[in-house]
């Protein structure tokens, strides 16, 4: 210990350690069951390292120039361990003898408690681990932390066993080092360079708790900084490479793998009791409330809430906290009132899209949807005899609106808002027309018409004069025959995927039919990946498959069903959430507007 005492350290259970100097800059610290040696060695190893001094003794294969690139990404930013007090006090009694500021509250930490868990075949919610990350400064004064994460072992707990196996190996001690702005491209390449050197995936984590992503990797063989194994962490939410990462982790636990995808229904049967509890309309993200008083709010059993709380907490939608549960950002998505709310995608994939997946294999099968076998008929024609749910269907629809947030400055649209004249945007089969509402609030030149079914214009009306757009805007109740003739922009948004190629060439016919010579089509949809990556349109196709009937494409076959109805395919760009916009022609019209690439504002369109 820094500081000598003939007493016990608070966190040991051992007999007093003798002291010992900091350790040298190329050792870790010494290999003991002791929290309070191993807490003391690791403060003296962060107190006397350096970056550059660092990297080179954990990566021996870098050569001068890779060394600096990473040096002028990342810097050593903690080393972190795992230690079992008997009680918080204790610990903070332990870091106060070593001048380190203990008050802070420790954070929950959800990676650390989930390899808890798994490696011992517990449950993670009879873990409640926790971390501190007191200040400690380097050898320039450069500020760092030891990370220290906490489970609390009061005596004669049954956690003893699990506190034991963890002192004698280790298995979260850790270098950490910090991503300096990071973004996709930056933290691409340093993985590469550390996997190239050695480096093994060992999972990661995003933690909603403090907005960070953790890259954890198992420290190449020849290392020579004596910690087994490194982080990489860095600000903000970056799953996007966290995936690709865990997915090189998974590959080499399959059972494992396999295990937590079998759970995946959980997860969605959890989100959808959320919803239907309207356990978010109960709470807020600022103040934690107590299961007790959350189960009077919602009417539920108090100790089953508990449960599920902790399975929300564990999915980032609320957060555990000192006074009882809180809403995270996740989590207000599924309050009814949020911008954007996704409640009633909870309640569709929770529900009756929920039930159908059960006769998935019916449906590869035999070629129906598992929905017709189910309800015994397509799910359009189901939900035009039950109001409410076709209600929430069309909700649903709304609830991925985001993807539309670009449309607006689409170069088609940007083009016919700058017309000399008027120009008429039919939205075919546009639901409660959320797309179209989007378009005339952000182009005010615009005019609109929304074809629907005759219930779902009565319902878009109202919707309308809400936003003060009805006058903009006419509505017609009808079926795909009935596209009007005369618009100059045709919107197909999220429609194809729901049918078979005959009846996507039958549609499309009909909107080249009332399309003119200069008029152009837009087709909302996910597209398939051409190269068999990870993609959310792989998913929806399996969805699409066994619920409606339909499926998702890639741009080329959307290309051959355009050609077959006299269109042809101009380009394809992104869309938010996994989709694409598809800009379409006449097949003998000029290709004069702007590309979608080019500057949203170009405005080329002839009169």
């Amino acid at each position: 210990m820094t500081t000598q005492t003939t007493s016990p350290s608070p966190l040991s259970t051992h007999t007093p350690q003798p002291s010992h100097t900091a350790p040298p800059l190329h050792t870790a610290p010494p290999t003991t069951r002791d929290d309070a040696a191993r807490l003391s060695a690791a403060i003296d190893f962060v107190r006397h390292q350096e970056t550059t001094t660092l990297l080179a003794l954990l990566l021996p294969g870098l050569d001068g120039l890779e060394l600096r690139a990473l040096v002028d990404r990342c810097r050593f930013a903690h080393a972190g361990l795992l230690v079992f007090p008997p009680d918080l006090p204790a610990l903070r009694t332990e870091l106060a003898a070593h001048g380190l500021d203990a008050d802070a509250a420790p954070q929950p930490s959800v990676v650390v408690r989930e390899r808890l868990a798994s490696r011992h075949r517990r449950d993670a919610a009879d873990l409640d681990v926790g971390i501190l990350r007191p200040a400690v400064s380097g050898p320039e004064g450069e500020q760092r932390a030891v990370e220290v994460f906490v489970l609390a072992v009061p005596p004669c707990s049954d956690l003893a066993e699990i506190a034991a196996h963890e002192r004698d190996r280790d298995h979260e001690a850790h270098l950490a080092f910090e991503v300096e702005r990071p973004d996709p491209l930056v933290l691409r390449g340093l993985w590469s360079m550390l996997v190239r050197h050695g480096a093994v995936a060992d999972g990661g984590g995003y933690n909603p708790h403090e907005d960070g992503t953790v890259f954890y990797f198992t420290a190449p063989a020849d290392s020579k900084a004596g910690y087994r194994r490194l982080e990489l962490y860095a600000r903000g939410d970056h799953r996007q490479v966290l995936a690709a990462h865990l997915e090189d982790h998974q590959a080499r636990q399959p059972a494992e793998t396999l295990l937590r995808l079998l759970t995946g229904a959980w997860t969605t049967q959890a989100l959808a009791a959320c919803a239907q509890l309207r356990l978010c309309e109960s709470m807020d993200t600022d103040t934690g409330i107590e299961v007790a008083a959350l189960a009077r709010e919602v009417d539920a059993h108090p100790g089953n809430l508990a449960t599920l709380l902790r399975y929300l907490a564990m999915l980032g939608v609320v957060a555990a906290e000192s006074d009882g549960f809180r809403l995270t950002a996740l989590g207000r998505l599924l309050r009814t009132d949020a911008p954007g709310s996704m409640r009633p995608l909870a309640l569709m994939y929770g529900g009756p899209f929920y039930q159908s997946f059960a006769l998935l294999t019916e449906a590869v099968r035999t070629g129906l949807t598992g929905f017709e076998h189910l309800f015994g008929e397509n799910h359009f024609d189901y939900f035009v005899r039950h109001p409410e749910l076709a209600a929430r269907f069309d909700q649903s629809m709304a609830a991925s609106a985001r993807m539309f947030d670009p449309l607006p400055m689409h170069p088609v649209i940007a083009a016919a808002d700058a017309a000399p004249k008027p120009r008429t945007v039919v939205d075919v089969a546009g639901g409660t027309g959320e797309l179209l509402r989007r378009l005339l609030a952000a182009r005010p030149n615009l005019r609109g018409v929304l074809l629907e079914r005759p219930h779902v214009v009565e319902s878009a009306r109202g919707s309308f004069a809400a936003s003060g757009l009805d006058e903009r805007c006419t509505f017609q109740a009808g079926d795909f025959a009935d596209v009007p003739a005369g618009g100059d922009v045709y919107v197909l948004s999220r429609v194809l995927h729901d049918w078979e190629d005959e009846r996507c060439e039958e549609i499309l016919r009909h909107c080249s039919g009332a399309m003119h010579a200069d008029a152009d089509l837009l087709i909302i949809e996910r597209l398939l990946p051409t190269d068999g990556s990870p993609s959310l349109a792989t998913a929806w196709d399996l969805h699409m498959m066994c619920n409606v009937g339909g499926r998702e494409r890639r741009a080329d076959h959307y290309a051959r069903l355009l050609a077959a109805a006299g269109l042809r395919l101009v380009e394809d760009s992104p869309l938010p959430l996994g989709a694409s916009v598809l800009h379409a022609r006449k097949a003998d019209a000029p290709a004069h507007l702007p590309s979608a690439r080019d500057e949203a504002t170009s405005t080329g369109h002839n009169a």
